[in-house]
């Protein structure tokens, strides 16, 4: 059975699905009839996957699903600090034969709670670090899942209106499944 690792924050472990049922690992090991594990850390940035590499390479999963970058965002870690870190991350999974696909920051301007004088500002910094996270992926040999659009529909927040709602969940879900598909048929390579 195919095993398949969910790295990264709060996204990658859940927070905000009303069901189970509907976060990524489950819509994801549905789709693939693989076995799911997450080891993502809720408030965890890029600095943050070094503490869940042990874990996820003990379990050895045939592929790494990483969803970070908005608590680098948060916090204002600068983007080549945040790249470098995940590009680490992606060396270290690449090199023990695990296909990565990245889902990078997400463009927080969207977010209900950020001020309309500081959307292009957020709107920036997030493409920004999803810039310099592509770069390093890609020179990995990972693969990038492309920006999820959530604007303009407040049915894709949960009740905290930061978090994705299982509606929100699915929309990811569907970006990251062609990704994911095309990472579980690569031959197995490693990454020097």
């Amino acid at each position: 059975m195919t095993r398949l690792a969910l790295l990264g924050d709060s996204i990658a472990d859940g927070i905000g699905a009303a069901r189970t049922a509907d976060t990524l690992g489950s819509r994801l090991a549905a789709a693939f009839g693989a076995e799911a594990r997450v080891f993502a850390v809720p408030g965890a940035r890029s600095a943050d996957l070094a503490g869940q590499l042990p874990g996820a390479l003990a379990w050895q999963p045939d592929v790494a699903v990483v969803v970070i970058g908005a608590n680098d965002l948060i916090r204002l870690v600068p983007p080549d600090r945040a790249a470098a870190d995940l590009r680490a991350a992606v060396r270290a999974l690449r090199a023990a034969d695990v296909a990565v696909v990245v889902a990078p920051a997400p463009d927080l301007s969207v977010v209900p709670h950020v001020p309309a004088a500081m959307r292009t500002v957020v709107k920036a910094g997030s493409a920004l670090l999803r810039s310099a996270q592509t770069r390093v992926v890609l020179a990995e040999g990972g693969r990038v899942v492309g920006q999820v659009r959530f604007s303009g529909d407040p049915s894709l927040f949960a009740g905290d209106r930061f978090h994705p709602s299982s509606k929100g969940y699915a929309l990811i879900a569907d970006a990251l499944l062609p990704e994911v598909s095309a990472a579980l048929q690569e031959p197995e390579r490693r990454v020097v």
